[in-house]
């Protein structure tokens, strides 16, 4: 009884639970094959839904109807850039994600301003200034393919002990900043008195506006690097790289215990709900599911654990 009431107050922990079951339905359905390439693929790719998803569950912390729209267009846009400014030459490395990480800390301010000064909905402004990113994306890739540079692809596909991949160490080290920051900072204290009323979070001297432009700019601070990380290990930078996540991170930030409402964060909860998003695409595919399958159970799955996270605080 006191576990279950422990579960309930650590959602976090539920994403876990459904990515182990999950896993387990698709090594009992290959027999048993492949169990330990499956974790080892889903370190990689969970990673990377990771660390753009954190930037997602920043922005609804913040509110309701706090969402960013833009994060896919943001991904193909640093991953083009920093394809194009590095050149496959490695001395230009740092040169080509100093330029993709500012292009996407423009993107945040631009979305924070679209809302604030003029009066834009966060759904429609990160819309609107993802489909604007995504066309200055096309015009600078002019559709071509520029391969990285071969001391960051390495690094990028680099594994560690056990095949542990490296950009997943990266990612949970980020995760810990991240959790640290939301309990420890003066940014982060403020950011959950926003999401849960920012009304009284401004009565009580709070910069909300501050708040927001800060989430905002980290949001597609993520989404930058997650898309100078994926062009480093596909080979290069493509137009569709960024196409799977917007509907993932909302899905991540939901299932991984984030409350939809704001005020409330599950860094722990992005990362259990990302292998578990992972694990649910494999085991579909393993069936032979269809994209329209899984995209209709990803959106069944979203409002289910809405539901039920809606009627457990209501």
């Amino acid at each position: 009884m006191n576990l279950l009431k422990s579960s309930y107050s650590k959602p976090w922990v539920w994403s876990f639970v459904a990515a182990f079951a999950t896993w387990l339905a698709c090594v009992l359905w290959a027999d048993g094959r492949g169990a330990v390439d499956l974790v080892r693929i889903a370190c990689t790719f969970a990673a990377f839904t990771s660390l753009v998803s954190f930037g997602q569950m920043l922005v609804i912390t913040s509110g309701p109807g706090q969402i960013d729209l833009s994060i896919p267009s943001v991904i193909v846009m640093a991953s083009t850039i920093s394809m194009v400014v590095m050149n496959g030459e490695d001395r230009l490395i740092f040169a080509g994600l100093a330029a993709a990480l500012a292009a996407s800390l423009v993107v945040g301010a631009v979305n924070h301003g679209l809302i604030r000064f003029i009066g834009i909905p966060p759904i429609i402004a990160t819309l609107a200034s993802g489909l604007i990113v995504m066309s200055v994306a096309t015009s600078i890739g002019r559709d071509s393919k520029i391969s990285p540079p071969e001391m960051f692809a390495a690094a990028v596909n680099f594994k560690l002990a056990a095949g542990f991949p490296l950009v997943g160490l990266f990612t949970i080290i980020v995760g810990v900043v991240i959790a640290l920051m939301l309990v420890r900072s003066r940014y982060g204290r403020a950011l959950g008195a926003v999401g849960q009323n920012e009304r009284a979070a401004r009565f009580s001297g709070i910069d909300v506006q501050r708040v927001r432009l800060i989430t905002y700019a980290a949001s597609a601070l993520l989404a930058g690097v997650t898309g100078t990380l994926i062009a480093g290990y596909a080979g290069g930078n493509s137009l569709d790289q960024g196409a799977e996540y917007l509907l993932q991170t909302v899905a991540v930030v939901v299932i991984g215990g984030t409350l939809v409402t704001g005020g409330r964060a599950s860094t722990a909860g992005i990362i259990g709900a990302s292998l578990f998003m992972f694990f649910l695409v494999a085991l579909l595919n393993t069936t032979g599911a269809n994209a329209g399958v899984r995209t209709l159970l990803t959106g069944g799955v979203i409002m289910l654990v809405t539901t039920l996270v809606g009627n457990r605080n209501g």
